[in-house]
């Protein structure tokens, strides 16, 4: 297992949840097809699994 992920958004969040808009900003996505890399521990992948379908993961 990876010690890192890379998180791109590929879906807008236009009429998205506001709770799920919030936890996208919060992984530090901000525009479309972003892309960032995070921790890959419990935290993470639990709010990747909440915004999954606006979301691309890959491990590093």
């Amino acid at each position: 297992m990876a010690d890192k992920v890379k998180v791109t958004l590929v879906k807008s969040t236009i009429g998205a949840v506001p709770k799920n808009k919030k936890t996208i900003e919060a992984l530090g996505l901000t525009k479309l097809n972003k892309t960032v890399e995070l921790p890959n521990n419990a935290a993470t992948q639990g709010a990747l699994r909440k915004v999954a379908p606006y979301v691309k993961v890959e491990e590093v």
